[in-house]
Parts: structure tokens; sequence; C-alpha cells
């Protein structure tokens, strides 16, 4: 049990259980429920206007620098892989990629 001093400094993280009307503010069952939901889209819809979209020529620009970067990633991990391959496999399994060797 929570003494009275603790309760009023706030040191006693259980006090408001010890409270009797406590279970009154849990607001339990489908309507407690059903008030939780409408809350939390009532704050999705708050942030949701607090959000700054970006404009169309930002989208198109950002697009291409995605598209870009993927491509030169790509062919980097591309040179990066065949020469691993080479260096493991020697001349003879280049050869074979070319269809050069038997």
């Amino acid at each position: 049990m929570a003494t009275k001093t603790a309760i009023e400094r706030g040191d006693d993280r259980s006090a408001k259980r010890q409270e009797p009307g406590a279970l009154a503010e849990f607001g339990g069952g489908a309507l407690g429920k059903w008030n939780e939901l409408t809350s939390f889209l009532r704050d999705v819809r708050a942030e949701m206007r607090k959000v700054v979209w970006p404009s169309w020529k930002e989208v198109k620009v950002t697009t291409g620098v995605v598209i870009i970067a993927t491509f030169l990633f790509g062919l980097f991990f591309f040179l990066v892989d065949n020469i691993f391959n080479a260096t493991i496999m020697g001349p003879h399994g280049i050869l074979n990629k070319l269809g050069g060797g038997q």
C-alpha cells in the first residue's frame, strides 16, 4: 500500500491502482475498444493533415535519382562479381564463360 506522502510526491507507481475509482476510468468492454479506435483514427487524420506532400516535380526528380542509383549499383556489383569470379576460377573459368573452353 502506498503511503500518503509517496502518493503526494508521485513516487509510487501503483498509487493509481489503489484508488477505489481506478477501474471506472478503464472503460472496458466493447465500448472502450470502440472509443480507443475512434480516438486513434482521429489522431491519424490529424497527423495526415500535418504531412507536407512533395510536388510532382520533386517526385519525378527523386524517382530519376533512384533509378540511376539502382542502375549504377547494379553495374558496380556485376563488375565486382565478375572480377571475383575471374580471380577465383582463373583464365580457364573465363574461357568456359565465353564458350571457348572445353
